[in-house]
């Protein structure tokens, strides 16, 4: 990972110094680094790990995801991203919508280095989540819920997905083994997304470094919102008028966030990301038991279970 770090910054690196400045603005701020690392890992499941080509596609996910982020901040509207200035806010919407362009085509100068097919799995993995950010904004026609799922494994799982098939490709894994980590990295993906909804609800600040509530007070639909918007039960009458009026007043927001903590749906979403997780450790029957099988394992662990 360090190294993946190192090459981070060396491929964020243009001859202009401002551009420089706002491309590495957002990879300065940190951030989980997940997709590499999951690279990484799917890699351990095959002969050659430590190939170059591995390092390369880690930089390739990661960088693609950064630029993402530029984009959402622009249509959030997000004054922050990860405790620093969003791109948006230090200089304007023009350079972050430019700057996360320029990033993309930087992930694209990178995967024609990994072949014709690693292009065509980056174009394919583009589609999905752009996709998955469109219909974010779309009013579901069918089941809100399945709506969601479908955004998020499109905006999400899919990166996530093909940062498990790069590992185990270019770590020379069999063919057998790509696809189950592929299947197993769209699994783990969605999860990590859904995990962050059960934060929004549950988490306290102090802990997750999160402000509680955050996306109930913005309207965004989350797991266990829409869990609980789909009961029946009389006695929830009070939060569904909640939940679908205005949550941006404090007072509504705070009764909101307490029901919603006590109310049967946050044990739901719960067990739904926990089995999510264990589907994803199933796929994992392919490779031998040892230590790379388990760091998949508690991988997907750590995605249901985390509290930050």
């Amino acid at each position: 990972m360090a190294a993946v770090e190192s090459a981070l910054f060396e491929h964020a690196t243009s001859p202009s110094p401002y551009v420089t400045e706002a491309a590495r603005h957002l990879l300065s701020a940190g951030g989980k680094r997940f997709r590499p690392l999951l690279v990484l890992l799917a890699a351990e499941a095959g002969p050659h790990a430590d190939a170059s080509e591995v390092l390369t596609a880690a930089c390739v996910v990661e960088i693609t995801h950064v630029g993402s982020l530029y984009h959402d901040d622009v249509m959030d509207e997000a004054a922050l991203r990860r405790g620093a200035d969003s791109a948006n806010s230090r200089w304007d919407n023009h350079v972050a919508i430019l700057t996360g362009d320029w990033l993309f085509a930087k992930s694209s100068e990178l995967t024609a280095q990994l072949g014709p097919d690693a292009v065509r799995i980056q174009a394919e993995t583009f589609t999905r989540l752009v996709e998955g950010q469109i219909l974010e904004g779309v009013v579901p026609e069918g089941d809100p819920l399945q709506h969601y799922l479908a955004v998020v494994a499109g905006k999400t799982g899919s990166l996530i997905a093909t940062s498990a098939r790069y590992g185990a490709r270019f770590g020379g894994a069999s063919r057998e083994v790509e696809g189950a980590l592929t299947a197993y990295g769209e699994i783990v993906g969605s999860a990590f997304q859904l995990s962050d909804d059960i934060l929004d609800i549950a988490s306290d600040s102090e802990e997750s470094g999160k402000t509680p509530g955050t996306d109930l007070r913005e309207g965004v639909p989350t797991l266990p919102v829409l869990m609980a918007q789909a009961s029946t039960d009389p006695a929830d009458a009070r939060l569904l008028e909640l939940l679908a009026g205005d949550l941006t007043d404090d007072a509504r927001h705070a009764e909101a966030l307490a029901l919603l903590r006590v109310h049967p749906a946050l044990a739901q979403a719960r067990a739904y990301v926990v089995d999510q997780a264990q589907r994803a450790k199933a796929l994992l029957e392919v490779l031998p038991a040892g230590s790379v099988r388990q760091a998949l394992e508690d991988f997907a662990d750590v995605v249901a279970l985390r509290t930050a």
